[in-house]
This record gives C-alpha cells, sequence and structure tokens, in this order.
C-alpha cells in the first residue's frame, strides 16, 4: 500500500531541489505552446508553472504522449494543472519537470472558478485525492490577490509590421490552401487593419498584378456572406513545423487569445504566421478583455459613419468627388456580400493599382476608355473598371496625356519627381477617396459567377 508520502504535493521552489527525483506538484499555467510531434514517434509540449513559492521565471513542464489528445489541452493562461509522479531534471542552469507516459498523470482546473473542483481534463492515470480541493482554493486565491496574469493585448488596428504581437480575436474560418499543405485561419476583432505602402512598380500590374487577397483561391460567395463586413478580416497561416491538426483550439465563432504571433505584409496585405513559439489560449466569453471588443464594436455600429474607415477620419481626401450621395456608404464586403447582384455603392477607398498603366493607352483606338483599378478598403480588395462615358466623368472629358496622368498619379500616390531621369518611387501611399461602384453581370448562365464593378459618378479633382 502506498504511504501518506506518496500522495505529498511540494511546492515548485521544494520540487526544484529534488533532482532525478518523482515529485507531485500543483501550479498555475502561465505559458502553454503547441503539441509538436518528437524526432521519434511521439508527442510533447511545454507549459511553464509557477506558485506562490516560485512565480519568476516559472517551472517549465515537458509532456511526452504517444499521441496530441494525450497532452494537456489547455482553455486558458491561469488555469490549474496538478501533477503526480514527474521526474525533475536539471539542463545546464535550468531545472525542469518531465511528464512520462508510464508513470505520471495530471489533471487540469480552471483556475477562475472558486466553485467547481473538477477537473475539465485528466490523464489516463489520474486518480482523485481528498487534498485537491485545498490546494486549488489555496492556488485560486493567491492567483486573485496577486493579479499576476496580466498581459497586453493590441487589436488588429494596433499591429505593425515585421513585430511579435499578442492579439484577441474571433476566429471566422479554418480551411485548407489551395495547394492542400496549410490551414488558412480568418480572425477578426471588430477594428480596422493598418492601410500600408504598396511597395510595386505601375508596370509591374500587366504580367505581376497585386493579389487580391492572400490566399490563391477565392472564397465562395456563400462563406463570404457569413463574415462581418465592417472591421478587417486578417489571414493566418502557419509554420511547416506545426501540423494543421494541432489548430484544433481555434473554433469556428470562438474567441481566442494568440500569443506572439508574427506579422508580414505582402503586395500590401497583411498576414500572420503562427510559429512554434506561438502560444494559443482560449478566452471565455465574459473575460473583460472581449467586452471591451464588442462594446467597441457596438459603440462603432451606433454611428452614422460606421462603414468609414477608422484610417480615413475625420474625412477622405479631396481627390475626387461624387454625384450619386443617394448611393449608400458601403465597405467593398457589403459590396461582395450584397444580397443583389445588380446594386450601386458609395464607398471610400483607396487605388491601389491600375491597368493600363501609361495614360496614353487609358482609351481604345476607337477611343473609348477602358482601365482596370484595384480598390481596396479595410475589409476587401476587388477589381473596378472604368469604361465610356464613366471614363469620361471620371477624367473630365478627354484631357492631354500630361493631365490624364496627373490626375491617374493623385489616386495612385504617386509623388511627383522633379527630375524626370529619376525613376518614380516604387513605394506609394494612395489617399483614401470617394467612389461610386455599380455592380452587373456578364453571363446570364453565371449571374453571381460573372458579377463585375463599375466605378461610375466619379470625378477626379486635381488641386494646384
Amino acid at each position: 500500500m502506498e504511504t501518506a508520502d506518496h500522495y505529498k504535493f511540494l511546492s515548485i521552489q521544494d520540487a526544484m531541489k529534488c533532482i532525478n527525483q518523482k515529485v507531485n506538484i500543483t501550479g498555475i499555467i502561465v505559458e502553454f505552446g503547441l503539441p509538436k510531434q518528437s524526432r521519434g514517434t511521439d508527442y510533447y509540449c511545454t507549459l511553464k508553472i509557477i506558485d506562490q513559492s516560485y512565480q519568476t521565471p516559472g517551472m517549465c513542464v515537458n509532456f511526452f504522449a504517444e499521441s496530441s489528445k494525450q497532452l494537456p489541452d489547455v482553455v486558458e493562461r491561469g488555469d490549474i494543472v496538478q501533477l503526480c509522479n514527474v521526474m525533475v531534471k536539471r539542463h545546464g542552469d535550468e531545472v525542469n519537470a518531465v511528464f512520462n507516459k508510464k508513470f505520471s498523470s495530471f489533471a487540469l482546473y480552471n483556475g477562475k472558478d472558486n466553485i467547481d473542483f473538477a477537473p475539465y481534463q485528466v490523464s489516463a492515470k489520474y486518480h482523485p485525492r481528498d487534498v485537491d480541493k485545498r490546494l486549488l482554493a489555496e492556488l485560486r486565491k493567491w492567483l486573485l490577490n496577486s493579479q499576476l496574469i496580466q498581459d497586453s493585448y493590441a487589436m488588429l488596428r494596433d499591429i505593425n509590421e515585421g513585430l511579435h504581437c499578442n492579439l484577441i480575436c474571433k476566429v471566422l474560418h479554418c480551411c485548407k490552401t489551395a495547394n492542400q499543405e496549410r490551414m488558412m485561419i480568418f480572425v477578426w476583432d471588430g477594428t480596422d487593419l493598418r492601410p500600408n505602402s504598396i511597395i510595386a512598380k505601375l508596370e509591374d500590374e500587366v504580367h505581376n498584378p497585386l493579389p487580391l487577397h492572400p490566399e490563391l483561391v477565392p472564397l465562395p460567395r456563400e462563406l463570404l456572406c457569413t463574415f462581418p463586413t465592417i472591421g478587417s478580416i486578417l489571414r493566418i497561416s502557419y509554420d511547416k513545423r506545426i501540423e494543421s491538426k494541432h489548430l484544433k483550439l481555434l473554433e469556428n465563432d470562438k474567441w481566442v487569445k494568440i500569443v506572439n504571433m508574427h506579422l508580414e505584409v505582402h503586395a500590401g496585405l497583411w498576414h500572420g504566421v503562427l510559429s512554434p513559439s506561438t502560444k494559443l489560449r482560449y478566452i471565455r466569453n465574459d473575460d473583460d478583455l472581449i467586452q471591451q471588443r464588442q462594446r467597441l464594436y457596438e459603440e462603432r455600429m451606433s454611428w452614422n459613419l460606421r462603414r468609414m474607415p477608422f484610417w480615413s477620419f475625420p474625412w477622405p481626401s479631396y481627390v475626387t468627388v461624387i454625384d450619386h450621395d443617394a448611393a449608400p456608404l458601403c465597405t467593398l464586403m457589403d459590396v461582395l456580400t450584397h444580397s443583389e447582384v445588380t446594386a450601386k455603392y458609395k464607398c471610400i477607398v483607396r487605388i491601389a493599382a491600375a491597368m493600363p498603366q501609361s495614360a496614353k493607352d487609358f482609351c481604345s483606338q476607337r477611343g473609348i476608355y477602358r482601365m482596370r483599378l484595384t480598390v481596396e478598403d479595410p475589409t476587401a480588395r476587388i477589381h473596378a473598371f472604368v469604361y465610356a462615358e464613366d471614363g469620361e466623368t471620371l477624367f473630365d472629358g478627354y484631357p492631354s496625356t500630361s493631365i490624364l496622368t496627373q490626375k491617374m498619379n493623385s489616386l495612385l500616390g504617386v509623388k511627383p519627381c522633379d527630375d524626370s531621369t529619376v525613376p518614380k518611387c516604387a513605394s506609394r501611399n494612395p489617399p483614401w477617396v470617394q467612389v461610386c461602384l455599380k455592380s452587373y453581370y456578364t453571363s446570364k448562365d453565371d449571374i453571381w459567377g460573372s458579377r463585375r464593378y463599375r466605378i461610375f459618378g466619379t470625378k477626379i479633382v486635381v488641386r494646384d
């Protein structure tokens, strides 16, 4: 029969002195990572835990199991793990605990609930004990009073390229990419991503056009119609070292904390990347940070100009004027998901690219305007065509080539160069402008699939 010492739980500080011995520990989880496959056949993950005796930097616990399902599936930072028969090991200057699948056990508990003492996950060899409730109550009380579990989390509108950040966001959708190699994750928090400079030469649009979205194949319309039409949707992929099945934490319509995610910009479009160092954390719906984001979104929805891009406030530039004020102000996601095939809209957008690039080619040989503009706002990027009389309105007739160039440069954010021999700067920051759009279809046999967009009722105004 096992002795009482077998059930004795040590503080983390005391456990770290028991090198090469099996110990029992209960601690608060401050970090947890995605499961990864070892060089052999096992899966592993690491938790970092603290208690009253050892708060900084915390003790790492390495878990090994035959499948990822047998590893701890932590709901939230601040939850509690109870560990039995874990081996304490020293690696250089660090002392860690190792969970052995043959003789160790664990149980996971809610860290905030002071009433429920039932674990939400246990390992195969776990056995409940009367002492558990006392340990849990003590740790929960200490955690509540210490307020140690506090992180800063950015909103989408706050993020910057090239940095790692922590986000709280809502998962809208997860799907395989076109080549079926990776998952693409779509997240949202109700705010607008910061617009990026366009780093591309204008002449590249013919053979290497700006993409409309990071994914190779556009999402089906029926899926887009389930997405919010206000606020940016960030696409996230993951490092090849992470298996897609480990992203089961990211359930649709669930809020999640993403810690230490890398941010990149490709062709002016934001992109997040999960790596092995990224931490995923569930977050409960009553969390204050979720409530804060929902309040901000509800407040935005109460504005008359709620569909105006955040970054265009207090008003877009005066590069264009429109003569169709009756059309509703819409985001481009509103346009893409509109319930009618043919409709008219008023949008505040940036013109990211144009084709053809040279003003002398804006009209056909018959003198008819025909152009394709790449139009973007915080919610989407689309192609909008300029044709015939709509081009006459946009450019105010048929001005000289130099005036046409000047007008298009004002739309595209091309800076004038004093020396014509100096190449135009490849980096552009197009202004926010008002445009009127109308949707139409080109095939009666495939109305939705052949839907296109044209700019109309919009004039470029060049001011000296």
